[in-house]
């Protein structure tokens, strides 16, 4: 029986650059390749009707998922699993070695580097120890103004505040223990960036693609573009190595052109939404995955990707016929 070298794209949602992207570099390698998608509702799912295959899958917080993504994996021949939000980073971290078992990589970072990345308090504490600032925090006793309000635990910019006098503090922002206070990072002296970094499974930093966030829409980059500027030589020098950091990274950091300062914002251990930019520069972590998980090759250090490449995102529509049925 031939093996087959398949990929999965957990809640593929609207993700279809990123599973395109898996399907150009597989079918490269592997021209009988697949790559399928589950979502909790595919027959709303983009990325799931441009997949070869896809099916329904219930909640990630459910206690049944680890082993129902395990009986599709199986059904499919799934090598290797890629999750895009940050609530399965978790659940593949902590059931990690049922898959590897069964032959199947799920591409998650260690559960103890998921835990820091899922915790702002904790990845605060990881970039200190890197060498790297990070936003001030203010008192909630004592406050000074203006102040940003992010949850500790939070994503997709929910509960998010910029207060800028002491009246328009509540009750809700002073009570609530998952609310974090800090300084606010005036867009006017820092631009925002996101970092596209690959870690090969030893952890060691193998690719990072600076890109400016020029507008963003729902906490996700609608425009940016690349930039070999100072935050490349930065990474390269002070996080070449994350303990059980694996495949893309996305950070976040705030960079101050005239004084070079950099502040540390946050670590997502997964694909982000404006990965596509990075891959169409020519940083293609899809093949380097491949490469890594399904051939077993060494990846060596690149940065022969495209500058000042700039993207311009837009609504796309997939037309799917006879809904009902």
């Amino acid at each position: 029986m031939k093996e087959e070298n398949n990929i999965l794209i957990t809640s593929a949602g609207q993700r279809v650059a990123l599973l395109r992207a898996f399907q150009r570099e597989l079918k490269a390698v592997f021209p009988e390749g697949k790559v399928y998608a589950v979502d909790l509702n595919p027959a709303l799912s983009p990325a799931c009707q441009i997949a070869d295959g896809y099916a329904p899958i219930c909640r990630v917080t459910d206690t049944a998922y680890p082993q129902a993504l395990l009986a599709r994996c199986l059904q499919w021949g799934i090598k290797l699993i890629v999750p895009t939000i940050d609530t399965e980073l978790l659940m593949l971290a902590e059931h990690q070695q049922l898959f590897l078992d069964n032959g199947i990589t799920p591409v998650v970072s260690s559960l103890a580097f998921v835990q820091q990345c899922r915790d702002k308090r904790l990845i605060n504490q990881f970039f200190e120890s890197c060498g790297i600032a990070v936003p001030r925090p203010i008192s909630k006793e004592h406050p000074t103004f203006p102040l940003f309000i992010k949850p500790y635990n939070g994503s997709l910019s929910k509960d998010i505040f910029l207060v800028k006098k002491p009246e328009e503090l509540t009750e809700y922002h002073l009570t609530n223990p998952d609310l974090l206070f800090m300084e606010y990072i005036s867009p006017k002296e820092f631009d925002e960036y996101t970092v596209d970094a690959y870690y090969d499974r030893s952890g060691i930093l193998k690719c990072a693609v600076p890109r400016k966030r020029l507008f963003v829409r729902a906490g996700e980059i609608n425009k940016g573009i690349t930039e070999k500027n100072e935050l490349l030589s930065f990474v390269k020098k002070h996080l070449p190595f994350i303990e059980g950091g694996r495949g893309c990274l996305t950070m976040q950091f705030f960079f101050n052109r005239k004084t070079q300062q950099v502040i540390g914002i946050e670590i997502n251990p997964r694909f982000g939404g404006g990965f596509p930019l990075s891959d169409a520069a020519g940083a293609n972590y899809p093949r380097y995955l491949i490469a890594e998980y399904l051939l077993g090759q060494e990846i060596p250090f690149q940065d022969d990707w495209e500058d000042q490449l700039l993207m311009l995102r837009y609504d796309e529509a997939v037309f799917v016929k006879h809904y009902e049925t």
